[in-house]
Order: structure tokens, then C-alpha cells, then sequence
């Protein structure tokens, strides 16, 4: 088989198949083709030497907003992607299924970066969110639209891989609990998972949590309090345990307001690992304190997770979490999508959400990314 890009000489860590060591990663029609030492080049294959570099699957930010131009909130991907080593863009709720064509069209299909999303219940998505207009659009049940939503997920299931809902008392208002509900059925009705803000009560941590189902993603799972994880003893709550011994999955969803280092820390001292490691990054957040994909998993590998647990919490967990095997891996016959990376050592300083700041010794870096089995820029290149 000719190959069309080699990535020569990396540390290859690849949390789906156990792999951590120095090899090459081939790739052709699109997907991987080969991993191995020494593999053999053709005429017109395309050959980058990543040799003291790290090489991952392509990272998966199971949490953005990307709809650039049709919600106040939403960022660029593909200039978000280059510095975050982000080849797959998850949207969480931007659009609703009255405004999810117009998504799909403008922003999705004419995208390099892949773009998936989570349909929101809500008509326009997350319509009201800047620094001047903040509406919560789970407030006004109004805008619940269950019956379009079944109807836009099911005609758009090569891009719409589950239900978004917002719910607390900044997104909610006083609905409480039952825009959950409401997006419970939609969900059941097209088979697919769920996914759940959470900010302040009403509705509880536990209220939310209780009624997850194996597969659903509480996202904003380590915000500081109230409604955190943890208890003021440092343990972690026992319905949060609970919830994941039956499949709810636990997602970061850093953002503006829903990470937390004292949650963190509780949370990672009592052994409960993030299922996923997610930014949430949108127009208020990308200048801190969330930043980027990258800055996110670096507060986690400086908080003592494994580098391998941090890379398979953004490449393996979120391809599952996603019901997509074929991405987050670097097995033959996967999309041929990777990223490079460097851990860079000296003295980084980290902020949350409520103003704690950690000094870290690490801090995780993208080099580049491959998109499609092709070398895609990792920086943007200057205009003719």
C-alpha cells in the first residue's frame, strides 16, 4: 500500500490500544494505515519527522461552541483547533432544531476541522449568551420544542450524536428540573444520549444526577460550589457514585463558571477520575480562565493524572462517550486523524473559575495536527 503521510519517529500514545512507544503512523485514503517502526515510504508520500514529539490520536473536545456567526457565544473551529491540537469539535447545544440547518450548512460542512454536535431541546439553541444579554433559554418552556427536535435529530444522525439541556437557576430559572425531562424524551424517543449543564440550584446535583441513564454525560461535573461533586468533607458524594457504577458519564466542561481546582482535587484524591476532559470553550471563556483544549488537560496533568489518563479522557472515553469507535484511536482502518504534542517543563501558572490560581511544572502544548490522513497547518498561514 502507498502511504500518503508518515509521521516519522514519535512517542505514539494511544490509550484504546495500550500503546505507548517510539514508532511510526502511517496513513492513506483517509484513515490509518500502518503503525510500526521503519515503515516504508513511496514516491509521493508526504514524510513529517516528529521525533521528541508526542503523537495521540486527534483530540476530541467533547464540549465547544462553534456556531461562529449564529450565536453570540460561538468561536471559530478551525482557528481554535490549530492551537488547542483539536481534530474533532463537539458543539453542545449552540443550535436548537430551529436554527440547526442554518449550523450545519455555514459552519459545519465547509469546516476542515469535523464538527458533531448535540442538539439542544430548546427552539434556538443557547440563543441569549454574551456579556451584555444573558437570558437562560431553558427558562421559558415556550421555546421547549420536543416534537422538532425528534425530527432534526433523526434527519441529521450522520452529525447529531445527542440532546443538549441546560439546567439550573442561571438556565432554567424557575422550570427547574423539567427541561431535563422534556429533553429525557426526545432522547428516548431517537436513541440517543443525553447531555446536561448544571450550574446553580435549583434544580440539586442529585436531582440532576439521579435521573441520568447509562450513557447520558453530566458535563460541568467538577464545578465548584454549590451543586459540586464533592462533599465540604473532601469525599465525593454517594449518588455521584452511584450514577457512574450504572454508565452516567462524568464530563469537565471547564468554560466560564463550572471548573473548580478544590473540586478537582477531591474529586481526583478520592480516585474518581473525569470520564472526559472538556473545555466548554465559547466567546467568554477563550481568554481565560478556559482557554483552549490543550490548557485543560494540562490543570489535570499537573493536578497528578497520568499522562496517558489525560490523553484517553480526550481521545478513547470521548469516541464512546460519542458512540464513535472509529475516532480517538490510531488503530488501522481509523479516521486518520492525530495529534502532535509537546510537554513542555518549567513553571505555568493555571486559574479556575472562581480565581484559585496553580502553579504547574507541565504544561501540554499542540504542534500540529493531522486532519484525513493529510498534514493540516498548525498555525494559520499568512494571506496572499
Amino acid at each position: 500500500m502507498a502511504f500518503d503521510l508518515i509521521l516519522r519517529g514519535g512517542r505514539v500514545i494511544d490509550p484504546s490500544q495500550k500503546l505507548d512507544a517510539v514508532t511510526d503512523i502511517a496513513f492513506a485514503g483517509g484513515k490509518v494505515a500502518a503503525v510500526g517502526s521503519g515503515l516504508k515510504t513511496d514516491r509521493g508520500t508526504d514524510v513529517r519527522d516528529v521525533s521528541g514529539f508526542i503523537v495521540t490520536p486527534g483530540l476530541i473536545d467533547l464540549h465547544t461552541h462553534v456556531y461562529w456567526g449564529g450565536t453570540s457565544l460561538g468561536i471559530d473551529a478551525e482557528e481554535f483547533c490549530r492551537i488547542s491540537g483539536v481534530t474533532t469539535a463537539v458543539d453542545t447545544g449552540s443550535a436548537g432544531p430551529g436554527n440547526f440547518a442554518g449550523f450545519r450548512k455555514h459552519v459545519i460542512e465547509p469546516s476542515a476541522v469535523r464538527i458533531l454536535a448535540y442538539l439542544h431541546v430548546s427552539h434556538a439553541g443557547i440563543f441569549g449568551f454574551s456579556n451584555r444579554v444573558m437570558v437562560g433559554e431553558s427558562e421559558e418552556l415556550r421555546l421547549m420544542d420536543p416534537i422538532s427536535a425528534v425530527e432534526v435529530a433523526d434527519q441529521n444522525r450522520d452529525l447529531i450524536v445527542g440532546i443538549k439541556v441546560r439546567v439550573g437557576r442561571h438556565s432554567s430559572g424557575t422550570s427547574g428540573i423539567v427541561p431535563l425531562e422534556i429533553a429525557l424524551e426526545v432522547a428516548q424517543e431517537v436513541g440517543m444520549p443525553v447531555m446536561v449543564h448544571i450550574d446553580h440550584p435549583p434544580p440539586s446535583y442529585e436531582d440532576v444526577v439521579a435521573r441520568l441513564r447509562p450513557g447520558d454525560v453530566l458535563t460541568h461535573a467538577f464545578r465548584p460550589f454549590p451543586n459540586s461533586a464533592a462533599t465540604a468533607q473532601g469525599t465525593v458524594k454517594r449518588i455521584v457514585l452511584e450514577a457512574r457504577e450504572r454508565g452516567v458519564l462524568f464530563d469537565i466542561g471547564h468554560g466560564k463558571g463550572s471548573f473548580a481546582f478544590k473540586t478537582a482535587r477531591a474529586m481526583l484524591a478520592n480516585g474518581f477520575y473525569p470520564d472526559t476532559i472538556s473545555s466548554d470553550v465559547h466567546a467568554l471563556c477563550i481568554n481565560g480562565p478556559a482557554f483552549d483544549q490543550v490548557t485543560t488537560l494540562s490543570k489535570f496533568l499537573c493536578m497528578g493524572m497520568a499522562l496517558p489518563d489525560v490523553i484517553a479522557a480526550s481521545t478513547v472515553n470521548a469516541a464512546m462517550a460519542l458512540r464513535r469507535p472509529e475516532l480517538g484511536s490510531l488503530k488501522a482502518g481509523s479516521v486518520g486523524d492525530a495529534t502532535v504534542i509537546s510537554v513542555r517543563e518549567g513553571r505555568f501558572d493555571y486559574v479556575d473559575v472562581v480565581g484559585e490560581h496553580l502553579t504547574g511544572n507541565r504544561k501540554i502544548a499542540s504542534e500540529a495536527v493531522v486532519i484525513g490522513g493529510r498534514w493540516w497547518h498548525p498555525r494559520p498561514q499568512p494571506r496572499s
